[in-house]
């Protein structure tokens, strides 16, 4: 088991997310058979946050410059955000009857999502949610570069995870945002097994034992407390399970990336899908799926197979005009 397989295929595996996040959001019935496994879906975003601790690492360690560090992440990120958030924001703000409150709610909206942290409006929340993980990264990967047993801190966000939930106080004040604080170990776990991964560690083939059992377990557990207890028990016990599950998941589909490398066209086409995922994401729900089921009542695959292909040229279109934006931010840096 080389665990530098991981980075060889981050860009498939991020591709691999974006599509089990797209049929999670499909939705079946509450009474389908497949509710709990469809409802697994949803673990692609902590696949795509593993893999982007795991990169904002590799950029740390080889330029650990804080200016540039949000540089980086904020001409990545805003354009497309603008783009189409902006748009879906100020499209939907009434400007017969603003008042100096909805235009400031206006603002914060199309700059980072305000609501979602106020009362849980899960519009687009994973992008605001991954900008305040990156406000903290720098700090712990710096620690981390300088003293490696500070990996441990991640010990913290777990433990806050079960405080938000059970301190009355606590859970009053920012328990609404619990699918935050939930996925919050996966991403400083991805800083932490970064070293490892870009150090191509291989691992006995015994490993392999262990890792497929543990993503057996982990997700018929999963699949279990979904079809059979869904909303009645709190979002962090289950989330504890995605750990184990969204490593493992990474770890079986590099490999099953690197078997299918001889078939080029598969993984060329995970990886392009992976390279216009922000782009997928933020269109595909509010833009394509919400506007076809007013439309359409179509069963779950062509419903999906048609979001899927209007999501990708759109979103392609979209990375495109982001590119050149982003190239011309970098010239005018350099410039200066």
């Amino acid at each position: 088991m080389n665990l530098g397989k991981i980075s060889a295929y981050r860009g498939e595996l991020m591709g691999f997310a974006i599509l089990i996040v797209m049929l999670f959001h499909m939705g079946v019935p509450r009474s389908s058979s497949w509710y709990g496994l469809v409802r697994m879906g949803n673990l692609g975003v902590d696949i795509f946050l593993f893999l982007s601790g795991m990169g904002l690492w590799y950029s740390w360690s080889k330029n650990p410059a804080l200016r540039q560090f949000y540089f980086n992440r904020v001409i990545r990120i805003y354009p497309a955000w603008l783009i189409i958030a902006g748009y879906y924001f100020i499209s939907r703000f009434d400007f017969a009857h603003a008042t100096v409150d909805s235009w400031i709610n206006l603002v914060m909206q199309v700059l980072f999502n305000w609501n979602f942290w106020r009362f849980d409006q899960l519009t687009f929340w994973y992008v605001p949610a991954t900008m305040m993980l990156y406000v903290f990264a720098p700090f712990y990967m710096e620690a981390v570069r300088r003293n490696p047993a500070c990996r441990w801190l991640v010990v913290f966000p777990l433990m806050w995870c079960i405080m938000v939930t059970y301190i009355t106080p606590i859970h009053n004040a920012v328990g609404h945002i619990e699918i935050f604080w939930s996925r919050v170990p996966i991403f400083f776990l991805g800083i932490n097994l970064a070293e490892s991964i870009r150090n191509k560690t291989t691992l006995p083939a015994s490993t392999w034992v262990m890792v497929v059992a543990a993503f057996v377990v982990s997700l018929g557990a999963c699949v279990w407390l979904e079809q059979m207890k869904h909303g009645r028990f709190p979002l962090y016990t289950e989330r504890m399970l995605y750990i184990v599950l969204a490593i493992t998941t990474v770890i079986i589909m590099s490999k099953v990336f690197d078997r299918l490398r001889s078939v080029k066209f598969v993984n060329a086409a995970f990886a392009f899908v992976g390279g216009i995922s922000l782009e997928i994401y933020l269109l595909h729900v509010e833009y394509v799926l919400r506007p076809l089921q007013k439309a359409y009542n179509l069963p779950y695959w062509p419903r999906f197979l048609v979001v899927l292909a209007i999501s990708v040229p759109l979103a392609w279109i979209i990375s495109k005009v982001c590119s050149i934006i982003i190239n011309r931010l970098k010239t005018l840096t350099v410039n200066r």
